[in-house]
């Protein structure tokens, strides 16, 4: 039995995670974007456009920390609000993945920022497959609303 369908206040409280990963997917597809028009400049061979890295990691930064937020909040609230064993989901189990992908791509861009790499082809790589696996994980995860 699912506590929140009698509590109230659980029901609202199990709002919270997927309310914070709606915001974390937002973002995730918003530093995509910026991304992407960072690679089709440079493909371009024209030069980055004032502001545009720096929009690309404002939206980025936030994203990943959100995410690991998430990865901790989600199996936190399945068991705490709602009462089952954590990671007993495709969703579960997809959010890690996209988590993995997402910290990955995280860290090979704080690589790139600082100079420590020119991997900017797998940076991007990893991010597109991570914003197609947090799209995923989003899908999976409605049929767990309260």
């Amino acid at each position: 039995m699912d506590p929140t369908r009698s509590d109230p206040v659980l029901r609202g409280l199990a709002y919270g995670h997927p309310a914070l990963m709606v915001l974390t997917l937002a973002l995730v597809f918003l530093a995509l974007r910026a991304g992407l028009a960072l690679r089709r400049r440079r493909q371009r061979g024209a030069a980055k456009a004032p502001g545009e890295l720096a929009r690309h990691m404002a939206l980025a930064r936030p994203a990943v920390v959100l995410a690991a937020v998430g990865l901790v909040s989600g199996p936190v609230s399945a068991w705490w609000l709602r009462g089952w064993t954590p990671l007993q989901t495709f969703h579960g189990w997809i959010a890690l993945a996209a988590a993995g992908l997402l910290l990955a791509a995280g860290f090979m861009g704080l690589r790139l920022s600082r100079g420590e790499t020119r991997a900017v082809e797998l940076h991007g790589r990893l991010g597109l497959l991570a914003a197609l696996a947090v799209g995923l994980v989003a899908f999976a995860g409605f049929v767990l609303l309260p």
